[in-house]
């Protein structure tokens, strides 16, 4: 994230592609869309969130467009050889050096091939002013602060439920209250602190080193993720085809709507992380129809998940986390193992996420402070940098754990900057940045479908209204209580 120009990796194919972005998109934000589609109303939730979708779709082959640029740019600035070199993936070898095959295929390389990883950062650096640069930054702090905070929540509020709910199955119809007793004079909400410092103590040291999430550990909360979500679906549509649902949703409610634009939002960002995924792809002459495959894909999974939710259950009863509806509800799931599998669920796989993202979030407040030829001091390298990413976001964590309020806020600002915002600016300033140098005639192969400038100002304007509408909902809100 920090934006510096690293290989692209091991090469994969299209297909491969179509799912690792499948799972990237398709996370924590997933969990909490149901209780919001249950506020908002079902005819209103699907709406939205196609056209939401369509929105992420426009702006993902943005950043495909302007990581295409990125590489023309790299590669016209890497031009100033001799004639006795060539350009080899960006660096400048001399020709008796590299194979025949090799510079041939160096020759008929497209400056338009994206071939180097450029991130967002390296990116906005390029294209960007130094104002612009900085408040690339800042939202991205920003939002993987929200991000740090809603999986600081997520797990303790997982670990209580699971220690303090009614294993009696005599519970599916009750929500608790956080006052309530846990372990006799220890309250749920204590409990849930209590948690949340044993959540601190065992992840917060990882965010002074370095951590990485490794291939195994990757496939395995791939696959953990994708059995809770089967049996969640599984489970919903089995109760509903027996009659036995207890969801009546409205069909519109747009007090709810507010909410659900955040996560939503939330529930679609992968424009972040792009680069280290298209860049592998080893063909990429189908990219916007490949991404256009993907969202459809997890647009029909959202609705899914989300309809047999909201009647399969009572809207008054889900949970802001939808694996919590089945830990002490028999009639839904009556094994005890695949009830505790899917109240722990989260724990497993955003334990695993929380080391990486706090480590992004640090090297990226270096890199905001970063000056040329400056280097920090020990005590603020490895001291200070770590306890403000770290400090932050378990204070809110313990000041709330509502995480469908997390999940909508964090969205609605800071998912709609790098969402919307970037993307737009990114595409437009690389498309006048680059037609002095490489001409009016030069065709970017990755350009964008929605290449006519309209849909830049359209998504910059829709991005301004939505910070306008949700921003006067909560003042309304809070005006009123």
């Amino acid at each position: 994230m920090a934006g510096d120009i690293t290989e692209s990796g091991e090469p994969y194919s299209p297909f491969v592609g179509l799912v690792y972005m499948f799972n990237l998109i398709v996370g924590t934000g997933a969990l909490t869309m149901p209780k919001a589609f249950a506020a908002a109303g079902w005819i209103v939730s699907v709406s939205l969130i196609s056209f939401l979708a369509f929105m992420s779709f426009m702006t993902t082959t943005f950043v495909i467009e302007a990581m295409a640029a990125a590489n023309a740019q790299l590669r016209d600035s890497s031009s100033d050889f001799s004639e006795d070199e060539v350009l080899v993936r960006g660096r400048s070898e001399p020709i008796e050096t590299r194979p025949i095959l090799s510079v041939q295929r160096a020759v008929n390389v497209d400056h338009f091939d994206i071939v180097e990883r450029v991130e967002m950062g390296q990116m906005a650096s390029m294209f960007f002013n130094k104002v612009g640069v900085n408040m690339f930054y800042i939202c991205i702090i920003v939002y993987l602060y929200g991000d740090l905070a809603i999986y600081a929540a997520a797990v303790p509020v997982s670990l209580m439920e699971v220690a303090c709910g009614n294993h009696s199955c005599s519970a599916g119809s009750v929500k608790y209250n956080d006052t309530e007793s846990c372990w006799g004079p220890v309250r749920r909400k204590d409990a849930y602190r209590v948690f949340l410092a044993i959540f601190t103590l065992l992840l917060g040291p990882f965010v002074f080193f370095n951590a990485q999430k490794t291939k195994y550990l990757q496939i395995l909360t791939s696959l953990m993720r994708w059995i809770a979500f089967t049996m969640m679906i599984f489970l919903a549509l089995l109760r509903i085809g027996k009659g036995h649902g207890e969801g009546h949703p409205s069909a519109a409610q747009i007090s709810g709507v507010p909410n659900l634009f955040g996560v939503c939002v939330y529930s679609f960002m992968c424009q972040h992380s792009l680069p280290s995924l298209v860049t592998p792809i080893s063909d990429k002459k189908r990219m916007s129809a490949l991404v256009l495959a993907d969202y459809i894909l997890i647009l029909c999974f959202y609705a899914l998940l989300s309809l047999t939710a909201i009647f399969c259950f009572d809207s008054s009863l889900l949970r802001d986390m939808y694996t919590l509806n089945f830990t002490d509800n028999c009639d839904v799931l009556g094994i005890p193992v695949l009830r505790y599998f899917l109240g722990l669920f989260p724990v497993f796989t955003i334990s695993t996420n929380f080391p990486i993202i706090a480590v992004t979030l640090r090297n990226n407040w270096k890199t905001l402070f970063h000056r040329d030829g400056g280097t920090y001091p020990w005590v603020v390298d490895r001291i200070v940098f770590p306890l403000i990413t770290l400090v932050p976001p378990i204070i809110v964590a313990f000041c709330t754990h509502d995480l469908e309020s997390l999940v909508g806020i964090t969205g609605a600002y800071a998912g709609t900057g790098i969402q919307y915002i970037i993307p737009a600016f990114l595409v437009y300033l690389s498309r006048r940045h680059l037609e002095p140098v490489m001409g009016r005639d030069a065709v970017n192969k990755h350009r964008s479908p929605f290449r006519h400038t309209f849909w830049v100002w359209f998504v910059i304007l829709w991005a301004t209204f939505c910070l306008m509408f949700v921003t006067a909902n909560i003042v309304l809100t809070e005006t009123k209580n």
